[in-house]
């Protein structure tokens, strides 16, 4: 919360090349920082802190690698994402990310909110059609993580099919209810996993 603790944390740990952030302080950590990649601004949020010295100033650089696991895992997830349409279910940061990553794939998404807001759907209006129309589904938000592993979207389920595809960023537990409601619809299923090894390595590409 105070950057004099971060300098004085790197002081101490001369041999410290960067870090990482996570909620919820991925946006409260960039008026700290020096410089942004292009990803990091318009997601607008940070989870990878390069550490360098320049002219023997402290300069720290912030990355956003969330954006990258998760298209990795997503083209792994989905080989052929021509003509796939997405719901991503959340606004937060983290559907920041997704988003971002949907729109380098070029794969058209609609988002969807508890209240409204512009540009999005609320759960009130995903009907059948709208499942029926796209057969990619992403939950973004924290509902069905432990603790509360009962927490679910509300969506229609039962317009699920064999031709969906559910992808939930939550990985504790591994198959969310979200994740289980997709797999007796005969829908295929990802849990978040992957994307959190993917950011992870491509974190350490930015420290070496």
């Amino acid at each position: 919360e105070d950057i004099s603790q971060i300098r004085e944390f790197i002081a101490l740990n001369p041999g410290l090349v960067g870090f990482n952030v996570t909620i919820p302080h991925k946006k409260t950590i960039i008026p700290f920082l020096d410089e942004l990649s292009p990803e990091a601004i318009a997601i607008g949020a940070v989870n990878t802190v390069k550490i360098q010295h320049k002219n023997a100033s402290l300069y720290l650089t912030g990355y956003n690698t969330d954006c990258v696991g998760f298209a990795n895992s997503l083209k792994e997830f989905i080989r052929d994402l021509t003509g796939v349409k997405a719901l991503v279910l959340g606004t937060g940061g983290s559907s920041n990310a997704v988003v971002y990553a949907l729109e380098q794939l070029g794969t058209e998404y609609k988002k969807v909110s508890r209240e409204k807001k512009p540009g999005c759907l609320v759960y009130d209006e995903i009907t059948p059609d709208i499942i029926a129309e796209n057969k990619l589904i992403i939950n973004t938000t924290p509902l069905g993580m432990h603790p509360n592993i009962e927490g679910v979207p509300p969506i229609p389920y039962n317009a699920l099919t064999p031709r969906h595809s559910l992808y939930d960023l939550v990985y504790n537990p591994e198959n969310t209810v979200f994740l289980q409601k997709g797999k007796e619809q005969g829908a295929q299923t990802m849990n978040g996993l992957k994307m959190l090894y993917g950011q992870a390595e491509e974190a350490f590409r930015k420290f070496i």
